[in-house]
């Protein structure tokens, strides 16, 4: 007993930690939402120092290039049109240098950005000009980079599983290039582990990057938003919105505009029916979005804003529906307080009438309930004698014919020995066998669809509507129709399926992938379906 009270103790005790702990986490986020105007100040501040410097008498091309390419990192994901005129005054500087190298660097640089603002043809246009052969080492991470981030926004963007793919295949040459002790080399992998469903491992090294970074490392941010996606798609809320929420808190102390955790966490919210905390998220992501100039994350927020803005609306609107509703009753209760305490004597004889007849209605009740019990116990108990006759018969005329194929065989050998020719060319014929086979398909056919006379048209409801299966003048069933027949009864083997109907395990397998793939509804539901065929008709 004891041992069990203190097993209940430290389990409470973990929920108790896990909660506050959550509670902790949003209340952080919350106090840092507070400070973002803050953030900024302090991220334009940097701008301007930069900005400053290049001001500068007797700077030279070399270091206005350092100091562009510094102000397009410190604009690349707060302003990206900033960013962009930075790397276009780059692209000059190196043309001005004849430096092949920075140039190539730019143009990587600027093809990266023209995605994320959404100028896909421009984007293309220059990554199609550069030929990787020709690069240094130092820039194929760049240009891989660049490649994977415009397949990546334009699947995005046009939803198109082809670039989705070749994003890929450029995430696999970007770990190429990377080492692998690299903070972003063991990133990419785990995402990679991610979209393979080899999450085990994806979330064995995401937490351990997660614990050597701080709010500080903007990277942080992604390593615990590609955590959040991981706990996403194994439905495990609370540490879902504890990552995004962790992902949330770096973009913002970094000031990170260009980011993805204030959209999944307003969607996380929205799940949960805080409508409240989801139209505070979706705001602040739409107007980081906007702010940033990024076409696809507006695109995004615009989206998920417009469906939890109008549940935020809706709830505004219940709210003071309510609060109207509730003066008036307020009202009307203590009007009618006084007239109800006069009524209230002549209601209880009336009360007293009503308890009565609904306790014989009661009576009643439970008399048919008990009775309809009975009426489905038995259909029951017949259904389950029907699908256990079909059952045996199967088994029974099966045994017969394998009987019946060793008696063959038997008498063939006997009479070979003996030389009996006559014989020996009719036990050899399988005519026998197959009119056995026939019969007994002729038969399940009959009894099966006396159970299910609606089996075929169900059946084929289930198809789309040029790919129906029907059977041939003179025929009950066909192959594909017996197949999910015996399906429908239970039988969902298809080492069974293929002894009863005397096919290989390939031809049953490719039977019911060819009928799953015309079905009209989803392929994984099929069989499932098949199996509540005359369900609804016998209830």
């Amino acid at each position: 007993m004891l041992k069990k009270l203190f097993i209940i103790g430290v389990l409470s005790a973990n929920v108790s930690f896990a909660q506050q702990e959550a509670d902790s986490i949003t209340y952080r986020l919350f106090k840092v939402m507070e400070n973002r105007r803050e953030n900024g100040l302090k991220k334009e501040n940097q701008i301007s120092s930069f900005k400053q410097m290049l001001k500068m008498q007797n700077v030279s091309l070399e270091q206005a290039f350092y100091l562009n390419e510094k102000l397009y990192d410190e604009y690349r994901k707060y302003k990206v049109d900033s960013s962009i005129s930075y790397l276009h005054k780059n692209e000059k500087i190196a043309q001005q240098l004849q430096n092949d190298s920075l140039t190539y660097r730019v143009r990587i640089q600027l093809a990266k950005m023209y995605a994320v603002k959404g100028l896909y043809i421009e984007s293309k246009e220059l990554l199609d000009q550069i030929n990787n052969t020709k690069l240094p080492q130092g820039l194929l991470y760049e240009y891989y980079s660049a490649c994977h981030s415009f397949n990546s926004h334009y699947g995005q963007s046009t939803n198109n599983l082809t670039y989705f793919k070749k994003s890929d295949l450029y995430r696999d040459s970007l770990l190429m290039v990377l080492p692998d002790r690299n903070i972003e080399y063991q990133l990419e992998e785990a995402v990679r582990n991610h979209y393979n469903s080899k999450d085990d491992l994806a979330e064995k090294k995401l937490l351990e990057l997660l614990e050597k970074t701080t709010d500080q490392n903007p990277e942080r941010a992604w390593i615990a938003y590609m955590l959040g996606e991981i706990y996403k798609s194994e439905k495990n809320v609370k540490l879902q919105k504890k990552f995004y929420s962790i992902s949330a808190i770096t973009d913002i102390q970094n000031t990170i505009k260009d980011n993805a955790s204030l959209q999944s966490l307003a969607l996380t919210y929205y799940e949960m029916g805080d409508i409240d905390k989801a139209y505070l998220f979706i705001q602040a992501a739409i107007e980081d979005a906007v702010f940033c100039g990024i076409r696809y994350r507006t695109d995004e927020g615009t989206s998920f804003y417009t469906i939890i803005n109008e549940a935020y609306q809706e709830k505004e609107y219940n709210r003071k529906k309510e609060l109207k509703l509730y003066l008036i009753l307020i009202s009307f209760l203590s009007l009618s307080l006084l007239i109800t305490l006069i009524y209230v004597f002549k209601q209880v004889k009336r009360l007293i009438q009503v308890r009565k007849e609904l306790s014989n209605s009661n009576i009643k009740l439970n008399e048919l309930n008990i009775k309809l019990s009975k009426v489905n116990h038995r259909l029951h108990e017949s259904n389950h004698i029907k699908e256990e006759y079909i059952a045996h018969f199967f088994n029974l005329c099966s045994a017969y014919i394998d009987k019946m194929e060793h008696y063959r065989k038997s008498f063939y050998k006997k009479a070979n020995a003996n030389q009996f020719q006559e014989l020996t060319r009719m036990l050899r014929s399988n005519t026998f066998l197959e009119k056995e086979l026939e019969l007994l398909y002729e038969n399940f056919d009959t009894i099966f669809l006396n159970i299910y006379p609606s089996f075929v048209e169900e059946f084929n409801a289930l198809l789309l509507p040029e790919e129906q299966i029907l059977p041939k003048k003179g025929e009950l069933l066909n192959t594909e129709l017996r197949i999910f027949a015996l399906i429908r009864l239970g039988i969902t083997d298809s080492n069974k399926i293929a002894e009863f109907l005397r096919y290989s395990l390939r031809t049953v397998y490719n039977y019911r992938t060819k009928v799953r793939n015309k079905a009209a509804v989803a392929r994984d539901e099929f069989e499932d379906y098949v199996k509540k065929i005359g369900f609804y008709n016998k209830q």
